[in-house]
């Protein structure tokens, strides 16, 4: 079983949750993937280099001197620091983008309605399984940024929850895979103010009462979304949980 796990960026931007989330992903067994985005280090630099941030439901704007910050952080000083702590525990991890070694294809995303700029789109089509298997099957584990290419000559800045699916359900054509995103609630919450409520399951009729009454919104319903459709296509199991849980059978499992 392959397991291919996205670490959310608030777990990023934070020092000790890093350090602990690298030490349980280092200490997991079988073979592996990360998937990491940026957090918010590239808006701090962004605002040091006097270039402005758009947001428009959650989504970056991505303009030409915008990319440049992301591709630098995402691509450059948030993966080679991950990267780095793999490393000192043991774990022997190669940093990647969608580029290298053409691991990953995006589609840069219609202007209409929204204009995103450099904002990419991913098939799973455009995943490479064969080559990212490749280094799984050396014992390499591949830690891949947001930041993908489309094949000529430019880069795009991608949605994490979406490049993990993508990965996800590509490899899942090859071998049984599970897909874990980790981030800094425990998982699914009928309230987001109570740690103790956490959905165990979220099924597709659950789902729908979920959206309706409001309790699963925003941020979380693209990454639900995902998971369907990466069970849908072939992924044995799908888990939201906290980044300190990574190892504990535990958080929302998503199931058809």
């Amino acid at each position: 079983m392959v397991k291919v796990v996205k670490i959310g960026g608030n777990v990023i931007d934070n020092q000790a949750a890093l350090a602990r989330f690298v030490k349980d992903f280092a200490a997991m067994t079988g073979p592996k993937i990360l998937i990491h985005g940026g957090g918010k280090l590239a808006t701090r630099l962004a605002e040091q280099l006097e270039i402005p941030t758009t947001m428009i439901d959650g989504r970056r704007v991505t303009d030409a001197q915008t990319l440049d910050v992301v591709t630098m952080v995402y691509a450059g000083l948030v993966n080679k620091r991950i990267v780095a702590l793999l490393q000192a525990e043991g774990c022997n991890a190669i940093g990647l983008s969608g580029a290298d070694g053409g691991a990953v294809r995006a589609t840069r995303r219609a202007a209409n309605p929204i204009d995103f700029g450099f904002v990419g789109d991913i098939s799973v089509e455009g995943v490479d399984a064969d080559f990212v298997l490749s280094l799984v099957e050396r014992g390499v584990v591949p830690v891949f940024c947001s930041i993908m290419h489309d094949g000529a000559g430019t880069l795009l800045n991608c949605n994490a929850d979406s490049v993990a699916s993508a990965v996800a359900v590509a490899v899942a054509k090859r071998c049984d895979t599970e897909l874990v995103f980790c981030f800094e609630k425990a998982g699914v919450m009928a309230d987001v103010d109570n740690p103790d409520s956490v959905i165990a399951q979220i099924r597709p009729q659950s789902y729908k009462t979920l959206l309706a009454d409001g309790v699963v919104n925003k941020g979380m319903i693209p990454k639900i979304d995902g998971a369907f459709k990466a069970l849908e296509s072939g992924v044995k199991v799908v888990t939201i949980k906290h980044s300190e849980a990574l190892n504990l059978e535990c958080g929302t499992k998503i199931v058809l």
